[in-house]
């Protein structure tokens, strides 16, 4: 737990200073921590990776997670729609052999039918069921870590007022993948305790993961940064639950 005589003033701007390109999370160390799901998602991905012939990461960000196999498939590529994010994957994957694509992610996906007996993705904005089960080769594997409906709902609740919060996102996951013709062979959920020492960690949570706070600035929100700002100093921290789902689905092999 960081320890900070920083000001209010001080945090805000330290907060806002940061760059948020990529998806490397150290920042934050000793200034937030976030309970890993048990499943080991990155070990998961190391081993199916391993096995693959021809592999994709869909929404891939800086590519940090991607670069951490220790052996890539014969074809690998990515996908992501962020700008900034494109040259960082570029660089990060690079050793491995991996093509990087900038595509929207709500667009279609820009390969051929079958083209992948490996389909990954960790925590997307959307998933494609439909594009997903068309890349993959009968008898491929998508296998995704996905972030469930009221993550850090208290957060979210804290800024901007209690919010809803959508269904079973895990079951309708399952439902979703069903539908696409794929069959889901591993679906596991878990909450899992994340806590911010100081208000500079949560500006910069929400201006790197844009849709818990939608249209976040420190100027809109400073009276309830403010508010934050005591909170921690008089607790010691802000405490909140994220919600984490595993979902393996295959394709049906057509033999």
């Amino acid at each position: 737990m960081a320890t900070t005589t920083a000001s209010f003033e001080e945090l805000l701007a330290e907060g806002e200073a940061v760059p948020v390109e990529g998806w490397d999370f150290s920042w934050f160390e000793g200034r937030a921590t976030e309970e890993r799901p048990s499943w080991g998602y990155s070990r998961l991905l190391a081993a199916r990776m391993a096995t693959a012939a021809a592999g994709l990461d869909i929404q891939t960000g800086g590519g940090e997670v991607l670069a951490s196999i220790p052996q890539a498939p014969p074809v690998l590529a990515a996908t992501e729609s962020w700008p900034p994010n494109i040259e960082v994957a570029r660089r990060n994957l690079r050793r491995l052999g991996a093509s990087v694509v900038e595509v929207a992610d709500d667009a279609p996906l820009p390969f051929p039918d079958a083209s992948f007996d490996l389909v990954v993705s960790r925590h997307p904005t959307v998933t494609l069921w439909d594009e997903i089960a068309r890349v993959l080769q009968p008898g491929g594997t998508y296998l995704s870590q996905q972030v469930g409906a009221g993550t850090v709902r208290e957060l979210k609740d804290f800024m901007m007022g209690t919010q809803p919060v959508g269904g079973d996102s895990t079951q309708r996951a399952a439902t979703e993948a069903d539908r696409a013709g794929l069959e889901v062979v591993d679906l596991r959920h878990e909450s899992l305790r994340a806590e911010f020492f100081d208000v500079a960690a949560v500006v910069h949570f929400l201006r790197k993961v844009i849709w818990i706070v939608p249209g976040f600035t420190v100027e809109a929100y400073r009276p309830r940064l403010a508010d934050m700002h005591a909170h921690i100093e008089r607790h010691g921290s802000f405490v909140a639950h994220t919600q984490r789902f595993l979902v393996e689905a295959r394709k049906p092999d057509v033999s």
